[in-house]
């Protein structure tokens, strides 16, 4: 990567889902679908990228049976624990390449997710050398914290690049102006690349290699621009 760019500064890029392989979506079908609960775009819309609380509740909503937000919390993290014994956590392919590629073009870096900083230390600390400081920003109270990490190093919003697996945050980028990519999750049953195009992302990949340098520069021309986001004019059905 030889482009360095002329608005970009920083590079916000979520733990799970993109770093991370997605332990969150297989997972969250299966608490509602074996609760006999229907899973759909609704239900990852009201739990994914939403506080830990708000998303229990939002669980326990998507089940015909009576559960609180707590235990339905609970329950989830009690299944994962078990499913992750079986399946371990692993560095998505290409997430370490993405990092040195952004690093080469002069951008810092910064990791966030919703998940205390305990699983960047145990999952991606031999790489926190690669992030500036405080190399991650734990979002859970602040969901989905685009305003709070550009306000963290004291960018405007069309500073901070941020590559997000959920669609919730493409839309949170969007009412900021700020520049996002998308990398939704291949789950066979995710709805997040969908919805991100309802919300107007210009730029979704499948793998973290298509995060190169002639995507950074569009991007980074877009935010120069002022054009990364269509109008409201764009997204309206065209008249036949």
């Amino acid at each position: 990567m030889t482009y360095r760019p002329r608005r970009l500064r920083l590079a916000a890029v979520n733990i799970d889902g993109v770093l991370l392989n997605d332990t969150f979506s297989p997972l969250i079908h299966q608490f509602v679908t074996r609760r006999g609960g229907t899973y759909s775009a609704d239900v990852e819309r009201s739990v994914f990228s939403q506080r830990q609380a708000d998303a229990g509740r939002a669980m326990a909503a998507a089940v015909p049976q009576a559960m609180t937000g707590e235990e339905a919390l609970a329950a989830y993290f009690e299944e994962r624990a078990a499913h992750l014994r079986d399946h371990p956590v692993e560095v998505s392919e290409g997430a370490v390449a993405l990092l040195e590629r952004l690093r080469a073009a002069g951008l810092d870096l910064v990791c966030y997710g919703g998940l205390a900083k305990s699983h960047f230390d145990e999952h991606l600390g031999a790489y926190a050398g690669l992030f500036a400081p405080p190399h991650y920003i734990c979002t859970n109270d602040v969901r989905p914290g685009l305003r709070e990490i550009t306000a963290h190093f004291g960018l405007e919003h069309g500073q901070v690049l941020f590559v997000d697996d959920v669609a919730r945050v493409a839309e949170a980028a969007r009412a900021l102006g700020a520049p996002f990519i998308g990398h939704p999750s291949r789950f066979e049953h995710s709805h997040q690349a969908e919805l991100m195009r309802q919300a107007g992302a210009r730029h979704l990949v499948r793998g973290l290699d298509k995060i190169d340098d002639a995507l950074l520069r569009t991007v980074d021309e877009q935010a120069t621009a002022g054009t990364l986001w269509p109008t409201a004019d764009d997204l309206m059905p065209t008249p036949r």
